[in-house]
């Protein structure tokens, strides 16, 4: 029997050749803390139905195990303090910090755990994991491009990633929300998550 069930002919010859192992990529493998210096944990909500609010984290800490020669069986964990939240309003960042939203004096920390990793060809791969938010833990799906690998001017080596991945609030337990005289809401449920990356390999 073939691949499937399907049975063979004697004429055919079914083979299991193994994937082609590209050794610079082979090379990467190993474990890398991520570079908050040189990092961005960032978010898009849409605001009043008409414009859109951009914001980051400033403090958090992660860390990727890469394997060049198996990508599947690449990991990442991040680790984020809710009350770095930074919009560029502080009245904006203290409402986010509150009850209505993140509260941080309870939940002070939104973790990301990788539960598998696939290549998709190219320099793009994809990257499923449960987040933590308000102490629910979800699963979520990361789109991630790979911008290369290139030792820095002090030795270290590093990677760098770019990935989105979008989100409904909604389904963490962030439910405020305020009607507006014109149709619709203030804070669209719908957030876009973006992640762009820089680790340095571990000594």
């Amino acid at each position: 029997m073939g691949i499937f069930g399907r049975k063979t002919t004697d004429t055919e010859t079914v083979a299991a050749a193994p994937a082609a192992v590209n050794p610079e990529l082979a090379a990467l493998t190993g474990e890398y803390t991520i570079d908050p210096s040189h990092t961005t944990i960032g978010f898009t909500a849409r605001h009043a139905m008409v414009t859109n609010v951009k914001g980051k984290f400033l403090d958090f800490s992660g860390a990727l195990h890469l394997d060049g020669t198996d990508p599947a069986r690449s990991t990442a964990s991040l680790d984020v303090k809710m009350d770095s939240i930074d919009t560029g309003s502080a009245d904006r960042d203290g409402h986010l910090r509150s009850a209505d939203f993140f509260r941080t004096d309870e939940f002070p920390t939104m973790t990301f755990r990788s539960t598998g990793a696939q290549a998709l060809g190219g320099d793009d791969y994809r990257i499923t994991g449960d987040l933590t938010i308000l102490g629910t833990t979800r699963p979520i799906t990361i789109d991630l491009e790979f911008n290369g690998a290139a030792r820095d001017p002090f030795g270290n080596e590093r990677v760098g990633f770019e990935g989105k991945a979008e989100i409904l609030r909604s389904e963490w337990g962030l439910t405020w929300n305020a009607a507006l005289e014109t149709g619709g809401v203030l804070v669209s449920d719908k957030i876009r998550l973006n992640f762009d990356v820089s680790a340095i390999r571990n000594a």
